[in-house]
């Protein structure tokens, strides 16, 4: 064995098909980054801070942090800190793709959402420049609001990937449960399209004194919305049935009994912000959910197909 085979990691018999500790955390943080940093983008929008930063890529004109001279008030704190934490996003999203190609021979199914991520961030730096530049337009601020779920998506997937044991998979529920599922996906996504539009007509623009509005009633905005959650809820819950009923898969009945009390919480909150007149601890709060159904889903579907064999259903 030569001195460079001797010192370049080696995947033993331990390591194929499995994971690391260190990596599984690594991929946890990569999760909990990017909630987090949608999280931080509520608060950009709700304090009225989106343009408290008003060049891009730098702060102000000549500087690429906040300085004392500027008219933007404790706002310039917020939007730098928002753009900051993207600097973290991106070094832990680097880390997880870095850490998949040491520690796993997995690497398909493990660095395709990884690299979606990383490359995810790169695209919502730009975005988030336009954004800037455009004057926190509505689309494009929904555009980024969107593509952050997207991310959490990825970042979950890898995530939940990486902690499935290894093996040959099979299917853990009949085809047609496995249809509702990604049907309730589908319209999880119609949902989220649909906050972003009662978002941008409502009254958190991002800025504080020249706020843009999409040209939609609000009000009718709100019933639309709150029609296609109904019908969400609606879907859930059969599939809370289903997945009862016809797979032997705890892991699975498990998951979708998660992705319900996120979506009742969510449900809860929603009404609530929309009968208080949108207080902005709600609307937070109303941001993280959505996240964490994202995340709920996102393991829900992963438990389709399983490489146990003593926790199978047949089709």
């Amino acid at each position: 064995m030569t001195t460079l085979d001797h010192d370049r990691p080696r995947l033993t018999a331990e390591h194929q098909g499995t994971t690391t500790p260190w990596l599984r955390r690594i991929l946890l943080l990569n999760v909990i980054v990017e909630v987090l940093i949608v999280v931080t983008g509520g608060l950009v929008r709700l304090t009225g801070s989106g343009l408290g930063c008003p060049s891009w890529p730098q702060c102000v004109p000549g500087s690429y942090t906040p300085v004392r001279e500027q008219a933007e008030g404790f706002h310039k704190y917020i939007e730098f800190g928002n753009r900051t934490l993207t600097g973290l996003v991106g070094f832990v999203a680097i880390a997880a793709v870095l850490a998949i190609w040491k520690w796993t021979d997995r690497r398909r199914a493990l660095l395709v959402p990884a690299l979606l991520v990383l490359v995810g961030v790169g695209v919502q730096a730009v975005l988030g420049g336009i954004t800037v530049r455009t004057g926190l337009n509505p689309a494009t601020v929904a555009a980024h609001f969107l593509v952050s779920m997207g991310l959490v998506a990825a970042a979950m997937a890898a995530f939940v990937e990486s902690g499935m044991p290894p093996g040959p998979r099979r299917h853990t529920a009949p085809q047609i449960v496995r249809q509702l599922g990604w049907a309730t996906v589908a319209l999880a996504v119609v949902v989220l399209v649909l906050g972003t539009v009662v978002t941008g007509s409502g009254p958190h623009s991002g800025d504080a004194d020249e706020p843009a509005r999409l040209s939609f009633d609000p009000r009718s905005a709100s019933w639309l919305h709150a029609d296609s959650v109904m019908l969400f809820v609606g879907l859930v819950v059969a599939m809370v049935v289903a997945t009862r009923i016809s797979s032997h898969s705890s892991h699975l009945r498990d998951a979708w009994r998660a992705v319900l009390l996120v979506t009742l919480a969510q449900g809860a909150v929603g009404y609530t912000q929309y009968f208080t007149k949108l207080p902005e601890a709600l609307v937070l709060t109303h941001m993280l959910l959505a996240s964490l159904l994202v995340v709920a889903l996102v393991a829900a579907i992963k438990q389709f197909k399983r490489p146990t064999a003593h926790d199978v259903t047949v089709e």
